[in-house]
């Protein structure tokens, strides 16, 4: 083998690993982002509730800004 091609394969095998790393990684911050996201809906679904509950009428959330 010429020493051109020896180095493309190492150079492609450690393009393969990075990729494979980044994969992962790409994985695991979904998976975060996906926990973060029911939580966050969870929680403001409890803050409506609670405002409800309390005689608001609408849902801080869905109320207009004084400005509007």
């Amino acid at each position: 083998m010429t020493d051109r091609t020896t180095r493309v394969e190492e150079r492609l095998a450690h393009l393969d690993r990075v990729t494979d790393e980044m994969s992962d990684v790409i994985a695991r911050q979904q998976k975060e982002i996906d926990r973060l996201t029911r939580l966050t809906e969870m929680l403001m679904q409890r803050a409506a509730e609670r405002e409800m509950d309390t005689g608001g009428g609408l849902p801080l959330a869905d109320q207009k800004p004084p400005h509007w």
